[in-house]
């Protein structure tokens, strides 16, 4: 079972990078928890940022609203790098059969979003992550170099003395083991470590803490993002949260507060369309001065027309909750979304340790600095996948071997944690309860300290984990750098 490459995760940043790595000769393994639809790339709403087709917008604008919206903690290599090179790649997925909106004269639709200072998202309605899955997967599948497995759930991986990487996984439930020459990891975020979150339930961070346990530098692990507007009429047990994209705030959707004012106009001069890290900061705060956390979300002015065409699934998704977004008030507040730190990489995403990779949300390219700009992230997946593939080709014939070998695991009895649920649980609401848009710093030491004991824990149990046990490991290791760090 060796493979030259193995890619763990099944998003855009890990097929798109199969794209290219079609280009050689290579034998390519994708590792998918679950079904490739399931993750966040197949979430995601909003749109692509790049500069395409419009006259009044130029590079330059486009970096420099990643900068401000980053709080100027950005690496700016890796900026520009995504904004000269990130156009082509949209084109390239374009040509495989990807569908963006178009305006009536053919042109392509954009629209803006919170941050950007110009009308430069290209979207497919508010589905756009799902179109470019749906168009990627079938090529992925169809390259004769590589296998795109699912329910594969990689539980550890390994440095081999002759180099190259052992990586163990739960196929079907069963244990297997890979080896490879190179690594690459794609698998998403951490948004499951939170109590509430816009994430799927595939994101536990198994990169992070894959990295982490295989020596890679990690960085800016503090680095979390609160989506100003998740979805809040679901009740207080709903854990994933559907997310009401920042194009809805684009295209003149106004916040109100409980007693149905506009509030931003007191804490940014953008209003709305401040970053989302201004926009959740401002959301609690207005909660705290009104003694409410009812918040809401008008767009009824746009009209059911406007709104069933270019937002249908948020139409449909908050029906199903009771709310008619085009004669309702949409019930918002923030919720984690989004992860800004990881696993360390250079403009090539390579990490620290030879051969081992990483792209999209489990990596830190340095693009997105304290805080992503809107419609950043599946144009990051692209060129950084991209570039992880172009890499290893350039590579290959340096370290490439015929065969691999590592010991498969000792003790192959599946290991069930009986506590892995209420583990979670306490997981997720410590979290919650210690950083959530603004951190708890009297909670900080002990909750640290109570995070790091878990990993420890769980780190000296033996044989072949469950599924739940194994992302319990990632999600007690994620939140205990996460806290450390803010410590």
């Amino acid at each position: 079972m060796h493979y030259n490459v193995v890619i763990v995760g099944s998003g855009l940043a890990g097929l798109y990078a199969a794209l290219h790595l079609a280009e050689s000769d290579m034998r390519v393994l994708l590792l998918s928890k679950q079904a490739p639809k399931d993750s966040s790339s197949a979430m995601a709403q909003g749109g692509v940022a790049a500069v395409l087709e419009r006259e009044d917008d130029s590079f330059a604008l486009h970096r420099d609203d990643t900068l401000a919206a980053g709080n100027y903690k950005n690496d700016i290599d890796a900026v520009e790098t995504l904004v000269h090179e990130g156009p082509e790649d949209v084109r390239r997925v374009m040509s495989l059969g990807v569908q963006f909106d178009r305006t009536p004269e053919g042109e392509l639709a954009t629209t803006i979003e919170g941050g950007h200072s110009r009308r430069r998202v290209v979207h497919h309605a508010d589905r756009t992550g799902r179109e470019m899955m749906d168009k990627l997967v079938p090529h992925v599948r169809e390259q004769a170099n590589a296998t795109l497995l699912e329910d594969a759930t990689v539980y550890a991986a390994e440095k081999l003395a002759g180099g190259g990487f052992a990586v163990d996984a739960l196929l079907g439930g069963q244990p297997q083991r890979f080896t490879c020459d190179f690594l690459l990891l794609a698998t998403g975020g951490i948004g499951q470590v939170y109590r509430h979150t816009t994430n799927p339930a595939v994101c536990t961070g198994d990169g992070i803490r894959l990295a982490y346990e295989l020596g890679a530098t990690l960085r800016n692990m503090r680095y979390v993002q609160f989506h100003p507007t998740a979805f809040a009429g679901g009740g207080e047990d709903e854990i994933s949260r559907s997310l009401i994209t920042e194009a809805v705030r684009g295209e003149g959707g106004l916040l109100l507060n409980a007693e149905h004012e506009r509030f931003m106009h007191h804490y940014d001069a953008r209003e709305e369309l401040a970053p989302r890290d201004v926009v959740s900061r401002a959301i609690v705060l207005e909660t705290q001065r009104m003694g409410s956390t009812d918040i809401y979300l008008d767009i009824r002015h746009r009209g059911e027309a406007f709104l069933r065409q270019r937002f249908p699934g948020i139409y449909r998704n908050c029906l199903r909750n009771g709310v008619d977004i085009t004669r309702d008030l949409i019930p918002v507040f923030p919720c984690q979304h989004y992860h800004m730190g990881g696993v360390e990489v250079d403009l090539h995403s390579r990490t620290s340790v030879p051969g081992l990779y990483a792209a999209g949300e489990c990596a830190h390219t340095g693009l997105h600095g304290g805080n992503r700009l809107a419609s950043n992230s599946l144009p990051e997946a692209l060129v950084f996948g991209r570039r992880a593939a172009e890499d290893i080709m350039r590579n290959a014939q340096c370290v490439m071997r015929n065969e691999a070998h590592g010991e498969r695991p000792n003790n192959c009895e599946l290991r069930l944690t009986h506590y892995a649920l209420n583990q979670r649980e306490l997981i997720q609401q410590t979290m919650q309860d210690t950083f959530f848009v603004f951190p708890n710093k009297a909670k900080l030491p002990a909750a640290a300290a109570q995070m790091r004991a878990l990993y420890e824990e769980l780190v000296r149990e033996t044989g072949v984990p469950t599924r739940e046990s194994a992302e319990l490991r990632s999600l007690a290791c994620v939140a205990m750098l996460i806290l450390e760090e803010l410590l």
